[in-house]
């Protein structure tokens, strides 16, 4: 099937997953940087990165439940409206702990909004072009973010502007959604998650995960803190954190397909060891000795190191996934891909408290720091895994984000390997009847 044939009655959806996430991009920006303005602890700030992941994670056992009882399109309009609640009331009661409690909640509806986007975009694609359907969703979801986080300096974050424009942002992603007349999906079948039987299927792909959760994690959570402490105008800011996701972007394809004619190990072990140089030197140029005012290094040369470093931290999880799923048989596929988010879940919870407890009593530099040792020990991990077991048959490599705040577990039905799953020929409660067109194209002009 031509992929735009696939693609025109999806339009819709992607225009609402577009929407939401230049509001989420632009959130993940202005909580940290107001948390700063506003004299919270680095701990706490590093507490409302962790909150947002355990939030996730939660939301990735119980959301499947949610869209068994009403569906997709209305557990999108919920999610969104909870998330839209969510950022007012982040103006209303500027505490840290009233904002890391409001961040569970976050966590919870972006991975439920994620769930419904990407679980419909697998029911539509067929086996022939699931990998560019989610190729093309995942260049969507890079452009918003990056969209959405240079939309900082456009106003105060010490003001309620950015705020109110980050739940306009979410609130109207709900017009496409609601607004198409394409058939929505059946929910979700359950997945059960047995995680010492996936460590014992692929030991790369569970530390891999973890690992990468807890460097990932940590940066995504407290870079905008330590371009701030090195003086980085809001602009600045802006342009370092976009620069990890654009490198991430441009760096996936390459290592994917070299993944795909080699160990793959091989390629992970050298994207950690080339992650773990990277980080050093971003370390070094934040300093290790309490905080400062200036890096060590020209800004330009900062975030140029940024950019080469997201170009490795972000396509290393889709390269542990692919290794994982070397090993899965075709039925383990989901309960393995869902298993691994989990687990990069879990990292995410973790990586922020530590790296923010470093940064506190070592300097802006540890942020970093930690990122280029839990990379080097996962790079000798891999190292010591290829002397324990031969490599696999490989699977063709799929793009897969890696970035906490942009990923859902029905990603994983996406594998073109999965089998088809398409939609039930029965119709869901809250989608037209089965005569109603897929799509005219009047549903998705905004």
């Amino acid at each position: 099937m031509p992929l735009s044939t696939t693609l025109n009655p999806l339009t819709a959806l992607l225009a609402g997953a577009f929407i939401v996430l230049v509001g989420q991009g632009l959130q993940g920006m202005i909580v940290p940087v107001r948390a700063q303005l506003e004299s919270f602890a680095t701990s706490e700030i590093g507490l409302l990165s962790s909150a947002y992941s355990a939030g996730f994670v939660l939301s990735c056992i119980l959301t499947p439940y949610v869209m068994r009882r009403v569906g997709h399109i209305r557990t999108f309009a919920v999610m969104a409206a909870l998330a839209a609640c969510v950022v007012q009331l982040l103006m209303l009661a500027v505490h840290p702990w009233v904002w890391i409690t409001l961040r569970v909640v976050t966590g919870f509806c972006f991975a439920g909004l994620f769930m419904v986007i990407e679980s419909w975009l697998n029911a539509q694609a067929g086996n022939d072009n699931r990998g560019q359907v989610f190729s093309v969703y995942m260049l969507v979801n890079l452009i918003a973010v990056m969209l959405g986080q240079m939309l900082l300096p456009l106003g105060d974050p010490a003001a309620v502007t950015l705020f109110a424009t980050t739940a306009i942002l979410i609130t109207l992603a709900l017009v496409p959604v609601s607004m198409t007349r394409t058939q929505a999906p059946m929910p979700l079948t359950e997945v059960r998650l047995r995680l010492g039987r996936l460590y014992e299927l692929s030991p790369v792909g569970v530390m891999g995960c973890f690992i990468i959760g807890m460097g990932n994690g940590a940066i995504g959570g407290l870079g905008a803190i330590y371009a701030q402490r090195l003086g980085f105008s809001l602009g600045e800011v802006a342009l370092f954190m976009s620069a990890g996701i654009l490198g991430g972007a441009v760096g996936q394809m390459p290592l994917g397909r070299l993944s795909d004619r080699m160990d793959r190990r091989r390629v992970i072990a050298a994207a950690a060891v080339a992650a773990a140089g990277l980080g050093l030197a971003l370390a070094i140029a934040g300093g290790l000795h309490g905080a400062q005012a200036a890096p060590e290094l020209p800004i330009a040369v900062v975030i140029g190191l940024y950019f080469l470093l997201g170009g490795f931290i972000y396509s290393i999880y889709g390269l542990c996934v692919a290794h994982a799923n070397d090993f899965a048989s075709t039925d383990e596929f989901v309960e393995t891909s869902s298993g691994l988010l989990l687990t990069y879940g879990v990292g995410n919870v973790v990586g922020p408290v530590f790296a923010s407890l470093l940064m506190d009593r070592i300097g802006t530099g540890a942020l970093f720091a930690w990122s280029s040792v839990v990379q080097a020990f996962f790079a000798v991990f891999v190292i010591y895994r290829m002397t324990r077991r031969a490599a696999p048959e490989r699977t063709t490599f799929v793009v897969s984000g890696g970035v906490s705040e942009r990923s859902g577990p029905a990603l994983a039905v996406l594998d073109p390997r999965s089998g088809d799953q398409s939609a039930s020929d029965e119709p869901e409660a809250d989608a037209p009847p089965p005569d109603t067109p897929a799509d005219d194209g009047s549903a998705t002009r905004m």
